[in-house]
């Protein structure tokens, strides 16, 4: 499936469009902010950007300047109104960006999408079938952590290999537990209220969820909190940022002790 990444203001307008092509992509949600843009665009490596201009007074126009100086063969698609896109018109002739005026029916959206990625409906739904198929046998990794952009993140970062749940507390983790049983969880050490050592202990004392495999993750690299981590004798533990690459081969390592 094709990599897209969906910026603007978490609304009504960006869930919606997120849902709807959430089922023939991959798409990551990214905030306005045009730090945060790069951050994304060095980890996904997206086929192609879409820009909500809902609120556009809000919208750093770095992002444009840091997608058609950095990243000009990326294709960027922009939804908003004429107003709202304005300012932005210099950006839209060299064939990189395009417009779609609001309001614009999901119909309209997934044609211009496919065009940008020179791609037709049926190739998008076939991508989407054979992805289906190929992640149900997936492993279920939940990613715990109290900072939202480490969660996506770290989604991005594992969701090519990995079916991947976020929680953003140690309550919100045991419901996610609950509901679906993960085959390891990512689990952030320094959280507040809820700390990963409490969370931890709460999974070991269910006897459904203690033979989980718990990985920490700590941002704090001294030889007391490494000692104080190693204590609660998780399957391994890891400093952030973790390193994709070191990353997937400690969960793999995990994974194929726990089914050996």
């Amino acid at each position: 499936m094709k990599k897209i990444i969906l910026a603007g203001k978490l609304n009504n307008i960006l869930k919606e469009t997120n849902k709807f092509l959430s089922q023939y992509f991959h798409v990551q949600l990214c905030s306005e902010n045009g730090n945060i843009l790069k951050g994304m665009l060095k980890i996904v490596h997206p086929d192609l950007v879409i820009i909500s201009l809902v609120g556009t007074y809000d919208v750093d126009t770095s992002i444009f300047f840091t997608l058609s100086e950095e990243y000009p063969e990326i294709p960027v698609l922009t939804i908003g109104t004429k107003e709202e896109s304005s300012k932005f018109f210099k950006y839209y002739e060299n064939g990189q960006f395009e417009n779609l005026i609001r309001p614009v029916e999901n119909t309209m959206v997934m044609d211009a999408v496919c065009r940008k990625l020179e791609m037709d409906q049926q190739d998008a739904e076939r991508d989407a079938t054979a992805e289906k198929e190929k992640t149900s046998s997936r492993k279920h990794i939940l990613v715990v952590d109290d900072n939202g952009t480490t969660l996506r993140t770290m989604k991005a970062m594992l969701g090519e290999y990995y079916d991947v749940s976020i929680a953003i507390s140690g309550a919100q983790a045991m419901t996610s537990i609950g509901k679906k049983r993960p085959d390891l969880i990512l689990l952030d050490y320094e959280m507040p209220v809820c700390d990963g050592k409490m969370t931890l202990e709460m999974i070991r004392a269910d006897d459904d969820m203690k033979d989980i495999p718990v990985i920490f993750l700590t941002a704090i690299n001294d030889r007391a909190n490494i000692e104080a981590v190693l204590k609660l004798k998780p399957a391994g533990y890891f400093l952030k940022p973790a390193v994709k690459d070191r990353l997937l081969a400690e969960i793999s390592k995990v994974l194929n002790s726990v089914s050996s």
